[in-house]
């Protein structure tokens, strides 16, 4: 069953993102319901977002995964599949764990058939709260507007960085751009906290230096990588080679996108634009929204940018002070925007 108990108090420097959550990103109105999604170790920031809830009046229920299944998940609980479909708002804030992506991919296609306006707050943790969450998210989606109607109109973009980043995506009118500036509509969930823009690339090729973070569960293990970076060498969309002194990070980076056909091929390229992220947390969540450019090799959302492939991965990778050009003209200096 759902759950109401407060297992935490309520930490008031957590609140101004949960509002920023309910009231501006999802906004959320007192006649309709929300669920939110969340696990024993992140109850604490779904507790600011259930009392945000209840101050709007709306109808929600809340699901600690834990009481529902064993984690790792293999799948979503069919209970919280349920309870979602029926909700026009939704929020999952809880911590990754590896071989989980199936089951929030489980979830996503719900979010998706019944355009849900879902928060993706996956790895949230109380400094994004206070950092990026607190955002100007409408000032935030401003910027977004403008990048991402200019981007539509490029054909090449290219971007280089002092680190050894030389990189270039081929773009086509037929995959589409998307906007996650942490406005949440119904055509798009998005990633909380917000602030980016994405195309699937038809092509890639050049070296990109992973000095930032990378994704999913191997971001917690190695954390900010600006010391000890991964090099990737991409030719025609796919990973022709990997360099760290990081044996580790290597080898496992390595493993990660060779899970299927498709998990070394660059799946998206995205320019953050949540101009409150201002450093390095060495945290996935907050870092591919800094002003920069971050890709990812795997799945393509296809079921939004168009792309006609799919991998059972997603891994992103961000870097740090890019350049950036859009048909030669230069739109970003030194991880700053120039429109």
């Amino acid at each position: 069953m759902p759950e109401r108990a407060y297992l935490h108090p309520i930490d008031p420097e957590l609140i101004p993102g949960a509002r920023n959550a309910i009231d501006v990103c999802v906004r959320l109105q007192p006649q309709e319901r929300i669920t939110i999604i969340t696990d024993n170790a992140t109850r604490e920031i779904a507790a600011a977002l259930q009392s945000e809830v209840e101050r709007i009046g709306s109808e929600y229920s809340l699901f600690v995964l834990e009481h529902h299944a064993r984690r790792p998940l293999a799948y979503m609980p069919e209970i919280i599949l349920d309870d979602l479909a029926r909700s026009q708002a939704s929020i999952f804030a809880a911590q990754t764990q590896p071989g989980e992506l199936g089951a929030r991919t489980e979830m996503t296609a719900v979010v998706n058939h019944h355009r849900i306006r879902h928060g993706h707050m996956v790895n949230i943790n109380r400094q994004i709260m206070l950092e990026g969450m607190r955002a100007d998210f409408l000032q935030v989606d401003e910027l977004s507007q403008r990048l991402v109607e200019r981007a539509r109109k490029a054909e090449r973009i290219t971007c280089k960085t002092p680190h050894g980043t030389e990189f270039e995506a081929q773009l086509s009118p037929k995959l589409r751009w998307l906007k996650t500036s942490g406005i949440i509509t119904r055509d798009k969930w998005g990633n909380l906290p917000g602030g980016e823009i994405f195309t699937a690339p038809m092509n890639t090729n050049g070296t990109f230096v992973v000095d930032g973070v990378v994704g999913d569960y191997l971001c917690e293990r190695f954390g900010d990588l600006e010391s000890n970076p991964l090099t990737i060498e991409v030719e025609n969309n796919r990973i022709r080679a990997l360099h760290s002194e990081n044996r580790d990070l290597r080898d496992e980076f390595r493993a990660y996108t060779s899970t299927d056909e498709n998990s070394d091929r660059v799946g998206e390229f995205a320019i953050g634009t949540n101009t409150a992220c201002t450093h390095f947390i060495g945290h996935i969540l907050q870092d591919e929204k800094i002003p920069g450019v971050h890709i990812a090799f795997g799945h393509p959302y296809a079921e939004h940018t168009g792309a006609n492939w799919v991998s059972k991965t997603h891994i992103d990778c961000v870097g740090r002070d890019f350049d950036v050009w859009f048909d030669g003209e230069q739109v970003m200096q030194g991880g700053r925007f120039l429109i």
